[in-house]
């Protein structure tokens, strides 16, 4: 009788993890050849902006995305600041999408300038996908004059580690039978999930790199860290089964505006009606595909608070959404005297999928990706 081996194993995955490099900042760079090899923020100059995204050449001065302006420019008086333009960079981020889907069609996007790609069989005939992460970062660099970092692993944890280790503009590879030793001496706080706080708590218990957490039996794992240690476990150990998944349902459209002065609340209405047209053109007035209008406010104390309604008939249009989000303003119980610091207008619960625009040598005898 024939000795029976269980099922066989599931196919090696092979998933990329693409991050295009200073992804804002790059764009006007490549547009403006004057601000080539200079500090570049972009940002809005003002007491209340924050950095969307600063250049490399910025970053030397300790510049960083969601920093105040007003530091960045303390930093750097010499940085050149540059007002954000999202409808630019989301078609600058579609062209990217073009491209990944000349080699797969599983792509799921993170945000404007980053996405995990699943080539375990892509559409170009490439035998790896290191081979099709260096594809892609060349067509990238020929047709769009942009830079972009890639990972490439068995899983979509260590591809977005590995597509930061060498940035920028640079590709990193794990190979399957490279991950333990790969991620031992890694800081524990490189484990999504691990924020500074839960790296505080770990390091006081002694585990302060990943290797820390391979050598624990389960049992210990469980006794100190109760739910979360099989998750922990898993991903010291490269194991990570999630997904790529394509085109997952937007769950929200937004855009907010922190004023240069506090407000009282009436003054709040043509912020509101201008934030209703952004939030309008970015759901490419498909808002009918929605079933709710959210309003947000943020009080000069910082308390935010929002308002959220469901209308029969979703609006027509931008005005009818500034409309609607405006009566919300009726909603709003507090003093008349209160200030108000920001305003903020969505959509959500949306009823249909909505896609969301884009933004290494082999071993003998091993299986390689």
């Amino acid at each position: 009788m024939p000795e029976d081996f269980g099922p066989p194993a599931p196919p090696l995955r092979k998933i990329v993890h693409v991050d295009m490099d200073a992804f804002y900042a790059s764009v006007e760079q490549r547009d403006d050849p004057s601000l080539r090899g200079r500090p570049v923020v972009v940002a809005w100059k003002g007491l209340r902006s924050v950095v969307c995204a600063a250049s490399y050449e910025a970053r030397r001065f300790g510049i960083r995305s969601a920093m105040p302006a007003v530091r960045a420019e303390r930093l750097c008086p010499e940085a050149m600041f540059v007002p954000p333009d999202f409808v630019r960079y989301k078609a600058v981020s579609q062209a990217v999408r073009e491209i990944f889907q000349r080699h797969t069609d599983a792509i799921e996007p993170l945000s404007l300038d980053e996405a995990y790609l699943d080539v375990t069989e892509n559409k170009t005939g490439l035998p790896t996908a290191t081979r099709v992460a260096s594809t892609i970062r060349q067509q990238i660099r020929d047709e769009l004059k942009l830079t972009a970092s890639a990972g490439v692993a068995p899983n979509k944890f260590l591809a977005k580690v590995a597509s930061d280790w060498r940035k920028p503009n640079g590709l990193f590879v794990i190979q399957p039978h490279e991950v333990l030793e790969f991620l031992r001496d890694l800081p524990v706080g490189r484990i999504p999930g691990v924020g500074k706080v839960s790296e505080q708590h770990l390091a006081a218990r002694g585990v302060k790199t990943v290797g820390d957490v391979q050598r624990m039996d389960r049992v210990e794992l469980e006794a100190r860290f109760g739910r979360w240690s099989a998750r922990l476990h898993a991903l010291a150990h490269g194991i990570d089964d999630s997904p790529v998944v394509a085109n997952r349902v937007r769950k929200q459209v937004s855009a907010e505006d922190t004023f240069a002065a506090d407000v009282p609340l009436y003054e709040t209405e043509p912020a509101i009606r201008r934030l209703a047209e952004k939030v309008w053109k970015a759901s490419h007035g498909n808002a009918r595909a929605a079933r709710t209008v959210v309003l947000k406010l943020k009080t000069k104390e910082f308390t935010s608070l929002t308002r959220s309604l469901t209308p029969v008939e979703m609006p027509r249009s931008a005005e009818e959404l500034g409309d609607v989000a405006v009566g919300m303003l009726d909603r709003v119980a507090l003093p008349p005297g209160q200030m108000f610091r920001l305003a903020g207008v969505g959509l959500s619960n949306f009823q249909s999928d909505v896609e969301t625009p884009l933004f290494a040598e082999p071993g003998d005898g091993v299986a390689e990706i």
